[in-house]
């Protein structure tokens, strides 16, 4: 059956369909209330005209349909399959950022809290979303303070000779330490954490106040103090939403600027009458750009699998199943959910605001390319999910060959530029380092050092165990060149010093993919032409261009001394001296009688000119 019998027999029915090139690939995926008169419109000549569809239809070699019961249906599976098979003809949502939650760990023996953009079942409580980013990191940090609840990277299942120092300053209760906290007390704090995060403020506030009677009852007056101060933070929180909330219902407000192939959207958070976040969309592959098409398949990829939906969306321009897409919206969010176009008044001067905005966006990510420093800052903490923008950033690396000559470097990018004073290089020791032999003669065998992880564990150890002996403040971010393995390494040597909630990554090479400490279930791959990935390229290949450089400075040494100590008695001192005196064993043997003899016995200096003149 060729493309057109198969066309002319689809049903006409609600339904997906897939258009693949002669390879068998998805290369535009649709929804139609009626898949026959849907899918044959593209073959008449009136379609055939518009560049778009001329092009889609000239790489048409089949076609498949799924038939659904409704329209409902076949628009919540479009947009399922446009996420699988990613299809270049379809508008593809380009940025992965997604909003931050906080993830209670509840089936663990001490549960623990954390910020993550990735819901999991994996028996884990989320709560969330939160705007703006650093909203959920400031929670979880009101938790550490006030709850004690901790949210590090210390395997709790063995025990742990003495607790860090969270717990010296009353930030964690020491689950870590066996007889620092019993398994009620640490229980009675992870079910206030969960009330406090359920919104179940009312009944947390009464037992808080149970808790300090009874604690005054007893004469634990400090403990009742605390309690106290715990009561009255979370009324002025409380306090501080009811205010919120009466400004205004929540709202996003999308719009774009667009220079066909090239694409800018911008989408604003307004909660409690605030801009609390924004998100920043890009396409360079747009050719034929078509508003409404544009905007319809932006909303169903932003909103039909999101946890939260706002009140009001508002767009500068009508769109196809708005109708449609506003029930179904409203049916997620299990509230009424309205899609507006603004046209007068203050809501239409935001959308301009926006529009604005997304055109500022454009200028900065396709004409000048560079963003700023700050703007670099801000896109690396919301994405690597940090607590803070990393003002500094301290990157290892490893080089060696086949084993031999294992050496480290640290390199460092502080305040947007690379600050090469703070560079360090780390010869690896191993368990077996090379001596000179007792003899005083040729030294020993060279170890082979073939484990990464190892070298890589050794040098971040000695960096941060002299950092806190120095009382030096710790980097904002610690880069590793490498994928899980050399994460995890990293993460072993911070831990034996007792170094927690320090962030962490490493950049994979080949597929630059990133990972985070405590995330590495959720890998992040930015757009290769991200800004954000060359600056994390950047560093990371400066790391490993100052490891290798010093890999070659030591084994180049190595080589030179060894060819000094074949000659007979030419021990170690004397090549260092020879060395030292001419640098390299080309000058040595170009030197003359009287020249060596300033540095070394007339006897050694005969033997290197007979060698010289043999060779």
């Amino acid at each position: 059956m060729d493309l057109t019998q198969k066309v002319s027999s689809l049903p006409a029915q609600p339904g997906v369909y897939l258009f693949k090139d002669v390879q068998g690939a998805v290369i535009y995926v649709g929804k139609a209330r009626s898949l026959r008169h849907r899918v044959r419109s593209y073959f008449s000549e009136g379609r055939l005209a518009d560049a778009k569809t001329g092009s889609l239809v000239r790489e048409i070699a089949d076609v498949d349909c799924i038939v659904v019961d409704n329209e409902r249906e076949a628009l919540a599976l479009e947009n399922q399959l446009i996420k699988q098979h990613r299809p270049k003809f379809n508008v593809l949502l380009r940025d992965d950022k997604t909003y931050p939650y906080i993830r209670m760990t509840v089936f663990e023996n001490y549960p623990r809290v954390y910020v993550t953009r990735r819901l999991k079942k994996d028996g884990s409580l989320y709560f969330g979303p939160y705007f703006p980013h650093s909203l959920a990191h400031r929670i979880v940090h009101f938790i550490h303070r006030w709850f004690k609840v901790p949210s590090c990277t210390v395997d709790l299942t063995r025990p742990h000779p003495r607790p860090c120092l969270q717990y010296f300053i009353h930030r964690c209760w020491g689950p870590c330490v066996p007889g620092l906290v019993s398994e009620a007390a640490y229980a009675e704090a992870v079910r206030d954490v969960r009330m406090f995060l359920e919104g179940r403020r009312q009944e947390l506030r009464a037992r808080l106040l149970a808790r300090i009677e009874q604690a005054a009852s007893e004469q634990r007056f400090e403990q009742a103090a605390a309690l106290r101060d715990l009561l009255r933070t979370l009324e002025e929180i409380e306090e501080r939403q009811k205010i919120a909330a009466a400004e205004g219902a929540d709202t996003d407000v999308l719009a774009w600027y667009a220079e066909p192939p090239l694409v800018a959207a911008n989408l604003f958070h307004i909660r409690g009458g605030r801009v609390v976040d924004r998100r920043d969309f890009y396409w360079e592959d747009l050719e034929e750009f078509d508003p409404s098409e544009f905007l319809t398949s932006l909303l169903k990829q932003l909103y039909l699998e999101a946890s939260y939906l706002p009140r009001y969306i508002h767009v500068p321009a009508d769109c196809e199943d708005r109708a449609l897409l506003e029930e179904m919206f409203s049916e997620r969010a299990g509230h009424r959910v309205e899609i507006l176009v603004p046209q007068r008044g203050t809501k239409r001067a935001f959308v301009e605001l926006v529009e604005r905005n997304a055109r500022h966006c454009f200028e900065q990510r396709f004409r000048v390319r560079q963003p700023s420093t700050e703007a670099i800052l801000e896109a690396l903490e919301s994405t690597l999910n940090l607590p803070a923008p990393p003002r500094r950033i301290e990157c290892f690396d490893v080089s060696h060959l086949q084993g031999a000559d294992t050496v480290a470097s640290m390199v460092v990018w502080e305040n947007g530029r690379m600050k090469k004073s703070d560079y360090r290089k780390y010869i690896v020791r191993g368990a077996a380092a090379a001596a000179p032999s007792a003899e005083g003669g040729s030294p020993t065998p060279l170890p082979v050092l073939r484990d990464d992880f190892a070298s890589l564990r050794e040098a971040v150890e000695r960096r941060y165990r002299r950092l806190r002996a120095e009382k030096k403040p710790l980097p904002d971010l610690i880069l590793i060149d490498g994928g899980i393995g050399q994460l995890h390494a990293a993460a072993q040597a911070l831990e034996a010093l007792e170094i927690i909630n320090q962030p962490v990554a490493s950049i994979a090479k080949k597929e630059e993919i990133l990972y985070v400490l405590g995330q590495e279930d959720e890998p992040i791959r930015l757009e290769r032409h991200s800004p954000l990935l060359h600056l994390i390229q950047q560093i990371r290949d400066e790391a490993h261009r100052f490891a290798v450089r010093f890999h070659r400075e030591r084994r180049g040494r190595r080589q030179v001394r060894s060819e000094l100590l074949d000659l007979p008695g030419i021990g170690p001192a004397t090549a260092r001296k020879l060395l030292r005196r001419f640098g390299s064993v080309a000058r040595i043997r170009q030197a003359s009688f009287e020249e060596l003899t300033q540095v070394i016995s007339a006897r050694q200096a005969r033997t290197i000119l007979e060698r010289a003149h043999t060779t």
